[in-house]
């Protein structure tokens, strides 16, 4: 359709002019009437060419009205695309394209925006005659038409870069006509379209673009030519192309390697914020990459004081964080933008049997305590320095990726790469740093200290002992940013302050750091707040049960922050107690700690609304609190519990009216309340045991059908903490739990699936987990009703057992839940022992020793005593298990010692050949344990 072939309807015109001009109006009941007018007149069919009609054909009418019409159509096509007519769409880009070449530069760049977001939508080549008339205007002698292309297809670029490169017109691909343009615009005379051009190229470097490929060389040469560009973005491009190729294709630059390396030594300390940024991710990309080490290693010591240079405050930072202003400033309300949003997952509790080594992990699902310390592994690799950086230092408060940290990220990872190496170089410049009469430079030191913390802690452990005292005796500097940074980098050395645990080491570092973080948790200064909080989280982790002696001064310090805390270290401060709670566990269930910790907290809890987000860190808080303080929570708990199912209750009900409305209506409520007060009900239930019964029974409305909502849920992180929740029950309140069963294990038994999707394995493993648990409390019970369901979970299990592809925390609960099924009922696993024993034991084998294991254990034998002949073939694996050992229960070892003295009298004279062909140390044990 021609742009000239519709005509508007010049009341609907007029109404629309009407409402774009009346929408600059601030008045929030001007906007609203102007909101629904608008949803009343886009179900109109030719909605789209109105708003393309002002935008584009109407020059007498004011730019911010005809801009406005614009992005309402870009929203209007993301949204309602699927129900655009044809030939409304084939007006909107009949129209839109001439427009990308106005004069004026608000309408072009929004024309812009809509032609890549149709782009975007409907792929490039659904629209062939558009990306032709891009690709003929990127010549164009019109400067605002050559600009519009290219600021069109920049965005292109950077939005659907696969769909560019796999796109196919007429039997020929447009990136091979591209490329060579881009690559030639590199050099036009204006330097937006030289920025645009090294954009677009830079999208297609870490994807190995094939087209992009076969002209690298011609593109470093052009970035070359472009390394002294006067215009500032246009350097900040040239860099970031430079990063990418590092990252893709170092190959390309180590023929070259010295003159790059001068060059982003030299972009590195640019006047230009945003080029030093660039730059620096060269030393942050550089040393992430191990085969890199032996071509990075030559310059370390030209390398590492531009880092540390780049570390220290800039006037401009200075001036907005107020760093010259009063350092009081407690009582001032935080601003909204100032408050990050946390993303909560599934539950994160800890099983009730593990220990003080387990404390010191990360949090997982619930699991056995194998699979925790699986757990723990996994997210340690998955830790991210530049999240370290952004989030955990946050040492110039403003939560931005910016210079400062990126060169602090760049030194860390180095450290890690090149430990004693890289010390030796920092020494005389931390030296210099850290006793410099300039207070900047100080706090730069400081910095640099704490980001060499992991990787050099092997060579500056013996600086330590004069390091430590002079971080402590840096917490009363006067300066807040120096104080917060020696917060940080005291918590990175927390661990040797927390040492050894001598009396000695004690006394002279981990309390006078206890007390000097304490201190700064009650400093006057949010931001010295702030450090110290998570600083002193980090030390609690570390010290763990330790910190059971000063319970009484660490919790009158946290909760006297109460009263000077703004919101934003609230949230902070929560989560220091719950660490605590996690740390000493049970040694918090003292009335005279439970009388300093509870009243504050309830009356958090009592001011906060339902639906206040800050009552999300609370319920997280308190579910730590709830299963440390156990019984002394009983007199709290009525309300608590109450409030929790409600909570459950009001989201899911307003999630299911949500979802009877159409779709671009809907506005889902926060998924995250139900699954914190999942969590919280879990705390309960594992804190008051049996007690939890009578809550159960009174609450209203019935928490068990609520739960069985959860269980079925489509969200992952939903159903992950009602599984965590259904296996509490089970261990505490079972016989309510029971009647609700036959409803329950279907949902259960279809979660345990093998090679679950990444978003559904925390589900998997709680529901496998919580599978276990119900099957243990049929012991000593009529097991008939457990019956039904054992054939569909052992051919569940077995699978999810057997699988490589499974993570070793869900084949460690696996083992462990088909254990427990055999324990109490054998006779119906037992057949499929042969199938099952060896991966089983090495599942196994390697876990501490502990209740879980115990149980399963004892399992496995009573499955080997059901039949012996399908243990016959694993029965090395079984021996090596045994061994492996520490001190079973002596009910355990006497089923031990039955079974092995079984099989020796199986073999008969055979025994000494079959135990020769044991692995030594097994045969050895054997033989001191058992007499075998």
């Amino acid at each position: 359709m021609a742009a000239a072939s519709w005509t508007p309807q010049q009341d609907g015109l007029s109404e629309l002019l009407g409402l774009f001009r009346e929408s600059q109006n601030p008045d929030r009941d001007v906007q609203i009437h102007i909101a629904n007018r608008l949803e009343t007149l886009r179900q109109i069919p030719d909605y789209a060419n109105y708003l393309v009609y002002v935008l584009t054909q109407m020059p007498q009418e004011e730019t911010n009205t005809r801009s406005i019409a614009g992005l309402i159509l870009k929203n209007h096509i993301l949204n309602y695309s699927q129900t655009l007519q044809p030939d409304s769409v084939a007006y909107v880009k009949a129209a839109i394209l001439p427009a990308i070449s106005l004069e004026e530069d608000m309408l072009r760049r929004t024309s812009t925006q809509v032609v890549s977001m149709i782009m975007e939508i409907y792929r490039p080549e659904s629209w062939p005659e558009g990306l032709e008339q891009l690709i003929s205007l990127m010549t164009s002698q019109h400067p605002k038409g050559c600009e519009g292309a290219f600021s069109t297809l920049a965005k292109m670029c950077e939005d659907i870069p696969k769909e560019i490169e796999e796109c196919e017109i007429n039997g020929m691909r447009p990136l091979q006509i591209l490329i060579p343009k881009f690559l030639e615009a590199t050099n036009h005379p204006d330097p937006l379209v030289r920025c645009h051009a090294l954009n677009c190229l830079n999208q297609f470097i870490s994807a190995s673009s094939a087209a992009l490929q076969e002209q690298l060389d011609l593109y470093i040469k052009a970035l070359f030519e472009r390394s002294s560009d006067p215009n500032d973005s246009v350097r900040r491009f040239v860099c970031q192309a430079i990063v990418l190729i590092l990252g893709a294709r170092p190959d390309k630059l180590l023929p070259q390697l010295s003159g790059v390396v001068d060059y982003m030594l030299y972009c590195t300390a640019d006047k230009d914020d945003e080029v030093a940024l660039e730059a620096c991710e060269f030393w942050l990309q550089f040393s992430e990459d191990p085969q890199l080490s032996d071509h990075l290693r030559p310059y370390l010591p030209t390398v590492a004081p531009v880092l540390l240079k780049s570390m220290v405050y800039s006037e401009i930072d200075l001036l907005i964080l107020g760093a010259d202003q009063d350092d009081n400033d407690e009582a001032e309300p935080d601003r909204p933008e100032d408050i990050k949003p946390k993303h909560y997952g599934g539950a994160t509790k800890r099983n009730e049997h593990v220990d003080e080594a387990e404390q010191n992990g990360a949090g997982g699902s619930k699991m056995s305590r194998a699979a925790l310390e699986a757990e723990d592994e996994d997210d340690d690799e998955d830790d991210d320095d530049e999240d370290d950086y952004e989030d955990d230092s946050d040492d110039d408060g403003s939560g931005e990726w910016n210079l400062r940290k990126c060169s602090a990220a760049a030194l860390d990872v180095m450290a890690v790469q090149f430990g004693n190496e890289l010390l030796q170089i920092l020494l005389p410049y931390l030296k210099e740093r850290l006793f410099s009469d300039d207070w900047l430079q100080r706090e730069a030191g400081i910095l640099a200290l704490g980001a060499i913390a992991e990787g050099c802690i092997a060579g500056i452990h013996e600086h330590l002992p004069q390091l430590v005292p002079f971080l402590i005796n840096s917490l009363q500097h006067p300066k807040p940013l120096v104080r917060s940074i020696a917060c940080w980098t005291l918590g990175r050395y927390s661990s040797w302050t927390v040492g050894t645990r001598t009396p000695e080491h004690q006394q002279q570092y981990f309390l006078p750091a206890m007390e000097g973080l304490l201190g700064m948790v009650l400093d006057r200064n949010k931001r010295v707040q702030e450090a110290g909080c998570s600083a002193f989280a980090t030390l609690e982790e570390e010290a763990g049960a330790s910190l059971q002696p000063f319970l009484e001064p660490i919790l009158k310090t946290l909760v006297f922050a109460f009263n000077k805390y703004q919101q934003k270290n609230l949230l902070i401060l929560y989560d220091a107690i719950g660490t605590l709670a996690d740390c000493v566990e049970s040694a918090l269930n003292r009335p005279e700690y439970v009388e300093i910790i509870m009243p504050p907290l309830i009356s958090k809890w009592q001011s906060l609304d339902d639906g206040d987000a800050d009552l999300i860190p609370l319920l997280e808080c308190l579910s730590s609190v709830t299963i440390a303080v156990g019984p002394g929570f009983l007199p709290y708990s009525p309300p608590v519990f109450q409030r929790c199912v409600g909570l459950v209750h009001s989201n899911l009900v307003a999630a299911q009216a949500e979802a009877q409305k159409p779709l671009d209506e809907q506005e889902m409520p926060n998924r995250t309340f139900i699954i914190v007060a999942l969590d919280l009900l879990s705390g309960l239930t594992q804190g008051l045991g049996a007690d939890v019964q009578p809550l159960i029974e009174q609450s209203n409305p019935s928490l068990l059908p609520l739960l069985g909502a959860c269980l079925t849920n489509p969200d992952p992180p939903v159903r992950q903490s009602a599984y965590a929740l259904l296996g509490d029950l089970a261990i505490c309140a079972f016989r309510l739990l029971r009647p609700q069963l036959p409803s329950i294990m279907k949902e259960l038994i279809a979660q345990i699936v093998v090679d679950p999707p990444s978003e559904s394995v925390s589900v998997c493993n709680n529901a496998t987990w919580a599978a276990g648990e119900i099957a243990l409390q049929y012991q000593g019970q009529d097991t008939s009703e457990l019956h039904q369901w054992i054939p569909s979970l052992t051919e569940r299990l077995i699978p999810v057992l057997m699988s490589t592809k499974s993570p070793k925390s869900l084949m460690e609960n696996a083992a462990v839940t088909i254990g427990r099924i055999g324990l109490v009922c054998p006779a119906l696993v037992a057949p499929h022992l042969e199938q099952f024993i060896e991966q089983w034991c090495q599942a196994l084998w390697d876990i501490k020793d502990n209740d879980e294991k115990d149980s399963a254990f004892r399992g496995l034998c009573a499955m080997i005593q059901a039949n012996p002949n399908g243990a016959a073939k694993g029965f090395v694996y079984f021996c090596n298990a045994v061994v492996r050992w520490t001190s079973p229960s002596q009910a355990l070892n006497d089923q031990f010692s039955s079974i092995l003295n079984g099989f020796k009298e199986m073999a008969g004279p055979n025994w000494q050949t079959q135990r020769t062909q044991f692995p030594s140390l097994i045969a050895q044990r054997l033989e001191q344990r058992y007499g075998l």
